[in-house]
């Protein structure tokens, strides 16, 4: 045990000593390293006192180099706005013809920035040049101007229009390359505006000034014509629809309108479109109105023959009007300005009309002695007639008067739905079909009521007032079915067929008297009537039972019924009848009498025992009389 722990205790003090021995080295180094430092900070410190002016020096000297190059730069972007005069001068006077039109407008856009940027010093220096830029910036505008102009009206010659009217062919636009080289003009010139109009771009005067004339004189010749198809060769004929120039005006019109719409989308902004388009077609639509003005004088002067005219127009110029609002938004104002003359004469003349028929008729000198019909009654169903190509303008007119408004002095029909004559009424939902068979029946009511008026004082007796008042009626009838009217007034004849069956009755009530003289009493002397063997009246046996007064009674009835009937057959005769008047009267007459006389003769006929002295007729006869009538 002992020599182990003395091992051991051997073992510790080597490793001391080894530690001990090691320490000590660490301590030699640590002096020989704060030696080391202490000769690096001696070095550090006599480099420092070296070099710390030289880095001054340098440090300053970097500073006043950037320093020079900042201000070297100052001095050419000074310099470069004065530069560029020289530069884009050459451009501008060689022109847009030798430099290009690409180059020449950004030569302009370069000297549009030098001048801002000139401008932007604000030194007093730089005032000589910022003139000498103007100058050229303004003699390059002028140069564009000039171009732009002499490209226009180089394409502005106007065109035939017959030629895309006829063919209907769409008229000419401006060719794409024209069109290209004008919107790079215009993208230049909207930037500026006009001294003379400031609302609108430099480049939109000019296409204005340019294109409108254009516009005007390609439709010059066309708003002759229209006026000069207007002149009539006879003064009382009715305009007849289509004959006048209004309607190849009108298509022209709007083809030009369609192209110089097409052309201005393509050459300017979105927003200038309605205002370039308006007023470049201002002059040609100021020569239409005017146009539209002077037909309207004569429509005026010729209104009852020349009203159709008008109507023809409103249809035209109101659907021309809706198809241009539709594809362009526009003008649909300027038309209706333009129209309103000839819309408020088109108004008039519906009651002008029938304040013509009234004045006719109370200017007749006299009536047909055979009851025949007035020519004046032809007339006004023909202009009727002439009506029905006009339902479409009519039914707006009378839709803007308003039901039965037409005439302030004219009865509402039976049919109409006014309730007053002083009324007026305006029905946007109103039926513009049922408001033109309104007028229809008005007009044909105030002049079968004149003509009966102008009858009762000028025609003798009843008989040839109905037969005039039938006839006169029976021809309206046939005028309505034989044209449009009838689609017009089918569910309104029963003022018409009222009027034929006045008529007829006014000429039946003189049939009734010879009616009269066939009545008689049921005698029953001698046991009553007596029948032959056949179940018929035995007229003999008959006749033997009266008595003397009864039977010169029938003598007497017999002969008053010879006389009268006699006398309106022969009147009959000398009445003009139209045919179905002719039908139907013979129709009437022959149920009224031949029924009464066939019971009359058939008791009485053997009065003068065949003699013919009081029955002048048999019922053979009469038939055969009758029939004749018809």
């Amino acid at each position: 045990m002992v020599g182990l722990r003395a091992t051991s205790d051997a073992e510790d003090r080597a490793e001391v000593e080894v530690l001990q021995a090691r320490c000590e080295k660490t301590r030699q180094l640590a002096r020989k390293i704060q030696a080391s430092l202490k000769r690096l900070e001696t070095s550090g410190r006599s480099v420092q006192e070296a070099i710390g002016p030289i880095y001054g020096n340098t440090q300053q000297l970097q500073i006043l180099g950037t320093n020079i190059d900042r201000i070297s730069a100052a001095i050419a972007k000074v310099r470069e706005p004065l530069d560029i005069k020289s530069r884009e001068e050459a451009t501008i006077r060689a022109g847009v013809q030798s430099v290009g039109l690409p180059e020449f407008l950004n030569s302009l856009k370069r000297i549009t920035r030098a001048t801002t940027d000139l401008k932007n010093t604000n030194l007093a220096s730089n005032q000589r040049a910022i003139s000498d830029l103007n100058s050229l910036y303004k003699s390059g505008s002028q140069q564009l101007e000039d171009l732009f102009r002499k490209i226009l009206k180089e394409n502005a010659s106007p065109v035939e229009p017959l030629h895309y009217i006829t063919k209907q062919l769409p008229f000419p636009t401006l060719d794409q390359v024209i069109i290209s080289e004008l919107a790079l003009i215009n993208s230049f010139l909207s930037e500026r505006k006009s001294p003379e109009h400031p609302e609108d771009s430099l480049g939109a005067v000019i296409y204005m000034d340019i294109r409108g004339p254009y516009m005007a004189d390609t439709l010059h010749n066309l708003s002759a014509a229209a006026i000069n198809t207007s002149r009539k060769k006879t003064p009382e004929a009715l305009y007849r629809q289509g004959t006048n120039g209004i309607g190849t005006y009108s298509a022209g019109l709007e083809g030009l309108l369609l192209s110089e719409y097409e052309n201005i989308c393509h050459l300017f902004k979105r927003v200038e479109w309605g205002q370039v388009y308006q007023k470049t077609c201002r002059k040609a639509l100021g020569e239409y109105a005017k146009t539209l003005r002077e037909l309207n004088a004569h429509i005026k002067a010729n209104l009852i023959t020349d009203c159709f005219l008008a109507y023809e127009i409103v249809d035209i110029v109101s659907n021309l009007s809706f198809r241009l609002d539709r594809k362009t938004g526009e003008l649909k104002i300027s038309f209706s300005d333009a129209l309103k003359s000839i819309r408020d004469t088109a108004k008039s003349s519906l009651e002008d009309l029938l304040d013509d028929t009234r004045r006719r008729v109370a200017s007749l000198q006299f009536l047909p002695n055979d009851g025949s019909v007035l020519p004046l009654t032809i007339e006004t169903m023909t202009r009727l007639q002439t009506l029905t190509a006009y339902q479409a303008p009519l039914s707006s007119i009378m839709t803007s008067l308003g039901d039965g408004n037409w005439s302030a002095s004219t009865a509402p029909s039976t049919n109409s739905s006014s309730t007053s004559t002083g009324t007026k009424s305006f029905d946007v939902g109103a039926d513009g079909r049922q408001l033109l068979a309104h007028y229809c029946t008005d007009t044909i009511e105030v002049l079968l009521s004149n003509l009966e008026s102008k009858g009762k004082t000028m025609l003798k007796g009843k008989s040839l007032l109905g037969i005039f008042i039938a006839n006169n009626a029976a021809l309206i009838d046939r005028m309505v079915h034989s044209s449009d009217l009838i689609t017009i007034l089918s569910d309104n004849m029963n003022t018409i067929d009222s009027w034929r069956k006045k008529g007829k009755n006014l000429y039946l009530d003189a049939w009734k008297d010879p009616s009269t003289h066939l009545l008689d009493v049921q005698y029953t002397k001698g046991g009553g009537t007596r029948l032959s063997a056949g179940g018929t009246i035995n007229s003999a046996e008959y006749i033997k039972g009266l008595g003397s007064k009864d039977k010169d009674a029938i003598k007497e009835k017999f002969r008053s019924f010879n006389a009268s009937f006699d006398e309106l057959i022969q009147r009959h005769k000398t009445f003009n009848l139209e045919p179905e008047v002719r039908q139907t009267i013979a129709r009437d007459i022959q149920s009224m009498i031949t029924p009464l006389y066939s019971r009359f003769w058939d008791r009485y006929h053997e009065i003068d025992k065949g003699k013919g002295k009081y029955v002048r007729y048999d019922k053979g006869s009469l038939s055969a009389m009758l029939n004749s009538l018809g």
